[in-house]
């Protein structure tokens, strides 16, 4: 199949003008960079990944939990398993070919399934290193639960850690276990990785009091330096920072041969329709190529990147592609006969109490695609809550979303996930209140069909009138709350929004969120997770209808 060939072409259409290299086309559509520059005969495969976010086990087309029937058919993706096969595959093909390889993940294995709640990471870590990593960098989400926890999945690890702007006190936890750059060294050649994670992460996540974060480009400029003093030119920068600073880093970071990315979650390829090119190329101050590559999220596509380069560590030739890993990959055996023992404590977590409710939620499909509903109002409220520190104001689900209903008395995760079961993860971004109002106007068009896309709120309430046809003007009288109580919806104005995964991506046709949203950021965090928690502080929990939907 044509994913398997192991150097896809690098396709750039009308690539930068950088010292003197051109585009060259060499046959069937394949591209790569060509210079003037002399190389140096040295050749060097990076697979890696970015953001898998606990997918220990296989995947659906939406990136959640696989069904039996998609098992059955073929339709699953992505998993430790069928990476490790992957991995494995293009590994031992570049070293039949005389190329030296390295394995690198940008960050983010934490956060996103049962098996980071139940084990805190040592699952990922595991399957890590049964694969064999060569580096990681770390992922905002790796402090979710303290840099306690991440410490203790360092301590698990066959491989170093980088991540050279992450500052610490003397009295940290992780004082000591991450590397500011790394040296490996491949058919003699030294090859220098610095690793970079977002300062974001200080209100994305819990880092804590004993950690700091320098700023990216000021800790690239120090860290190449240093290894260009010590006769180490090939540099590459593993990244946790998201696509649009990996392109600031490039334009404005000399010495740096390629970034190998994450965070922002993009989908790079050169055959999927509407994905970012595989490799983006930028121009570094100095005028040489710079490419930056990344691999999606969720363990749904390997990345493939085979490099060449000049006497001082530019990139002189360049292909690759990410691979979409798909039944055509069998799971490995050995990484399923780690991952089946795990799988107990997961099913028997499912089963554990989360709270007490005093009445019935209602969350049934009849109410919560026409009108406020009292499930909608609880999810909604939730994901507000979860991001209320940001200063996010308003919450949007999709009704067709919430698939049941809670009855009184005690409620277990496994009932939660009944009523989010898709996995999808809370999403934040920044809307106009033109946007947010098309939105709300698009979520109640389709109420006559039983639509799933009709709006449940919260942070913002709206007058419904259904004798109005759709399209026409349905949504009026539309209010935000804001510090001093409810507010009339500035057209012009911004608003931190939160929603989900799917939405954001224009699902249920919410195109206007797509395309209008601003900042977009996956939190990566299991909306199940995030009800859950809300139950949980708010018990014993009671519903209610506020009027936030007026009809």
């Amino acid at each position: 199949m044509a994913h398997n060939k192991l150097t896809p072409a690098l396709s750039r259409r009308g690539f930068l003008s950088v010292a003197g290299a051109s585009l060259a086309l060499a046959g069937a559509g394949r591209f790569t960079i060509a210079t003037a520059q002399a190389g140096t005969g040295f050749s060097l495969a990076i697979l890696h990944i970015n953001d898998m976010h606990s997918r220990v086990d296989e995947i659906s087309r939406f990136n959640s939990n696989c069904s039996p029937a998609d098992a059955e058919e073929s339709n699953c993706f992505g998993g430790s398993s069928r990476l490790a096969t992957a991995i494995r595959q293009h590994r031992a093909a570049h070293e039949e070919a005389g190329r030296a390889t390295v394995t690198l993940d940008a960050g983010d294995q934490s956060q996103g399934t049962l098996y980071y709640t139940t084990y805190g990471g040592r699952a990922e870590i595991q399957m890590m290193n049964a694969i064999g990593f060569d580096a990681m960098t770390i992922g905002n989400h790796e402090f979710n639960r303290g840099p306690e926890n991440l410490a203790r999945m360092i301590d698990e690890a066959d491989f170093p850690f980088v991540a050279g702007n992450i500052k610490l006190t003397e009295d940290s936890p992780l004082a000591g276990k991450i590397a500011p750059h790394l040296i490996v060294e491949r058919d003699g050649e030294q090859i220098g990785i610095l690793g970079i994670t977002t300062p974001d992460t200080v209100f994305l996540s819990s880092p804590g009091d004993t950690v700091s974060f320098q700023d990216e480009i000021e800790h690239l400029r120090e860290g190449v330096a240093e290894l260009q003093a010590q006769g180490v030119s090939k540099i590459l920068v593993l990244s946790h920072v998201g696509f649009v600073r990996d392109q600031q880093i490039a334009a404005e970071v000399d010495g740096i041969s390629a970034i190998i990315g994450g965070h922002s979650h993009t989908l790079m390829s050169n055959t999927e329709e509407g994905a970012v090119e595989y490799a983006t190329l930028v121009s570094s101050p100095s005028g040489r190529a710079v490419p930056i590559v990344q691999a999606f999220a969720f363990s749904r596509y390997l990345g493939d990147l085979t490099l060449e380069f000049a006497e001082d560590g530019a990139v002189i030739s360049a292909t690759g592609d990410t691979i979409l890993l798909d039944a055509s990959f069998a799971p490995a055996e050995d990484i399923e006969a780690l991952i089946e023992p795990l799988r107990a404590p997961i099913e028997e977590l499912t089963r554990r109490p989360v709270a007490e409710l005093a009445a019935d939620i209602d969350g049934s499909r009849e109410t919560c695609r026409a009108q406020e509903c009292e499930m909608g109002n609880t999810v909604a409220d939730s994901m507000l809550a979860e991001v209320a520190h940001q200063g996010i104001r308003v919450a949007l689900a999709n009704g067709g979303g919430l698939r049941a209903s809670l009855g009184a008395g005690t409620a277990t995760l496994g009932d939660v996930l009944t009523v989010l079961p898709f996995q999808n993860t809370l999403y934040t971004l920044e809307v106009s209140g033109e946007t947010l109002l098309a939105a709300l106007e698009h979520g109640v068009n389709g109420v006559e069909e039983g639509a799933g896309r009709f709006p449940q709120v919260a942070g913002v309430r709206f007058r419904l009138d259904l004798s109005v046809a759709p399209n026409e003007g349905r949504v009026s009288e539309v209010e935000v709350m804001g510090s001093d109580g409810w507010e009339s919806l500035d057209p012009g104005a911004t608003y931190g929004l939160v929603t989900n995964n799917f939405m954001a991506g224009g699902g249920d046709g919410y195109a206007m969120l797509r395309d209008g949203g601003m900042n977009g950021y996956d939190t990566a965090i299991d909306l199940a997770e995030v009800l859950a928690r809300h139950l949980s502080e708010n018990e014993p929990y009671a519903p209610s209808l506020d009027g936030r939907i007026i009809q």
